[in-house]
């Protein structure tokens, strides 16, 4: 892609305009055991869904989701807010600590999204995380250096896919 002279208001002059770009990684597919109901407080519900297993699989990332996590949310008015922690182990052996934090909501305007012939979300659906991982593996060291988006998706009932984009 050619670069290009901004013709934006402030910018100095001979200064190139840059766009974010996002970059396929991998993607977690995420077993999940049935919801436990926690509790419920003015106007919200808790629960919690455990991981029990799973698989990465991507250009930059191979392994399985160990079981042991899970994902907390807290669901106020039609917005969830989602909180999960749970252990990848890379096929060298290394895990990795991964802290997935997101939104899930229905009934806004955003149409079907594709990437490629995947459909990555559903037209209304706003289903988005951004993951934080640690490990000191050193082949891995790059997923702790660098910003993720995660687009998710419920592929069955007990199955979460999370696609998970490298921001350039």
């Amino acid at each position: 892609m050619p670069d290009t002279i901004s013709k934006e208001p402030n910018m100095p002059e001979g200064h190139a305009s840059f766009t974010p770009a996002l970059t396929f990684a991998f993607e977690i597919r995420a077993e999940l055991s049935p919801t436990l109901h926690v509790g419920h407080g003015d106007g919200e519900k808790t629960e919690f869904t455990p991981i029990i297993g799973g698989t990465v699989d991507g250009p930059m990332l191979r392994g399985t989701v160990l079981p042991g996590g899970g994902d907390w949310s807290n669901t106020r008015g039609r917005v969830c807010e989602l909180d999960a922690r749970y252990l990848l182990r890379a096929e060298d052996g290394a895990v990795i600590d991964i802290v997935n934090r997101g939104y899930y909501h229905e009934g806004g305007q955003s149409p079907d999204q594709y990437d490629g012939d995947l459909q990555v979300s559903a037209a209304g659906v706003y289903y988005r995380t951004s993951p934080t991982f640690r490990t000191d593996a050193p082949a891995h060291r790059w997923l702790a250096e660098t910003v993720f988006v995660g687009l998710a998706r419920a592929e069955r009932e007990d199955v979460v896919a999370i696609r998970m984009y490298a921001l350039a």
